[in-house]
C-alpha cells in the first residue's frame, strides 16, 4: 500500500487510539450473553444495532477529540473511495453477528485513514484482552510484540481465507464468492469461510494465515487488518496487483512468497 505522511500520526497518538478502544471493547464485553440472540431477523437487527449504539457512545466523541479535523465514516458497510483528507473507520462491533449470537469471533476497531490508506489502526479483541495496532512506516505488534508474516512459498501448503461482507450480496456476487472458494480449495491447503474479515487478516499479519481475500469494496472490515498485514510485511493489493486502498474494487492480503500464486488463481474471477 502507499505510504502517506500525515502529521501527528505517531506513537502517542497510536497509544491514545488504543486507550478508547480498549474501553469500548469492555463496554462490548459488557453486552455479552450466552443466549442474546434473538428470534427472527428483525429481532437480530435490532441487538446489533443496539451494541452499535452503545459502543459508539464510548468511542466516537473521543476520536473525534483526538483528531478534530478527521471526519467520521458512518456506514460500516460502505464501499468504494472517501474523499480526500482524514476519516476515522471504525467498526464498534466487528463480528457483530457472532457477537448476538454468543460465538467468539468479534472485535473493536478503529482505523484512521488518509487519502484512502489507512495509517494508523488499533483492533482490541475483548475476550482475549488482545491488542493488535499498527502505524505506516512503523511496524505491526500484538500487546506490543512485532509480528510479521509468514515465510509460505508454496500456494499449495497455505491456508487462506474468504468471508461475505454484507448481507443481501446479489446473486453475481454470491456465485463469485463460491467460484473462488472452489477455485482456491484447489490450489492451496485449506480455505477458511467466515466472518468478520478483521480476524482473517489478524491471523495473516500474525502468520497464522498466508492469505485473505475478498470480493467486495466495504472499507471497515479491512482498513484496520490491510494495515496490520503490510506493516506485518504482507503485500496488499487488489486483484490486478495494484496497491490496495479504500477505492479498490476487491481485495487480496498475503504472505509475499504466495501472493502471486493466490492472485493468479483469483485474478480470473474478478
Amino acid at each position: 500500500m502507499p505510504v502517506p505522511s500525515t502529521a501527528g500520526v505517531d506513537e502517542r497518538l497510536l497509544g491514545q487510539v488504543s486507550e478508547v478502544v480498549e474501553e469500548a471493547g469492555a463496554v462490548l464485553l459488557g453486552r455479552r450473553t450466552a443466549y442474546a440472540r434473538g428470534a427472527g431477523l428483525d429481532e437480530l437487527v435490532a441487538e446489533v444495532e443496539a451494541n452499535d449504539r452503545a459502543v459508539l457512545d464510548v468511542m466516537k466523541a473521543p476520536l473525534l477529540e483526538l483528531r478534530p479535523e478527521a471526519r467520521w465514516a458512518e456506514d460500516e458497510l460502505a464501499g468504494g473511495a472517501l474523499p480526500d483528507g482524514e476519516w476515522w473507520v471504525a467498526d464498534p462491533a466487528e463480528g457483530n453477528i457472532n457477537h448476538v449470537h454468543g460465538m467468539p469471533e468479534w472485535a473493536v476497531t478503529a482505523t484512521l485513514v488518509h487519502d484512502n490508506v489507512p495509517v494508523l489502526t488499533a483492533t482490541h479483541l475483548p475476550l482475549t484482552g488482545e491488542l493488535y495496532t499498527a502505524l505506516a512506516g512503523g511496524g505491526a505488534h500484538l500487546d506490543g510484540e512485532p509480528l510479521r508474516v509468514s515465510a509460505k512459498t508454496d500456494l499449495g501448503a497455505a491456508i487462506t481465507g474468504t468471508a461475505q461482507a454484507r448481507p443481501g450480496e446479489s446473486e453475481t456476487a454470491l456465485r463469485t464468492i463460491g467460484d473462488s472458494v472452489t477455485a482456491m480449495m484447489r490450489a492451496g491447503l485449506l480455505v477458511r469461510v467466515s466472518v468478520p474479515a478483521t480476524l482473517h487478516l489478524l491471523n495473516v499479519a500474525a502468520g497464522r494465515m498466508d492469505a485473505f481475500f475478498q470480493f467486495s469494496d466495504v472499507r471497515a472490515d479491512k482498513v484496520a487488518g490491510a494495515l496490520l498485514v503490510a506493516e506485518a510485511g504482507g503485500t496488499v493489493t487488489d486483484l490486478r496487483g495494484r496497491p490496495w486502498t479504500a477505492a479498490s474494487p476487491d481485495f487480496l492480503a498475503a504472505a509475499p512468497g504466495i501472493h502471486e500464486q493466490a492472485r493468479r488463481v483469483l485474478a480470473p474471477l474478478a
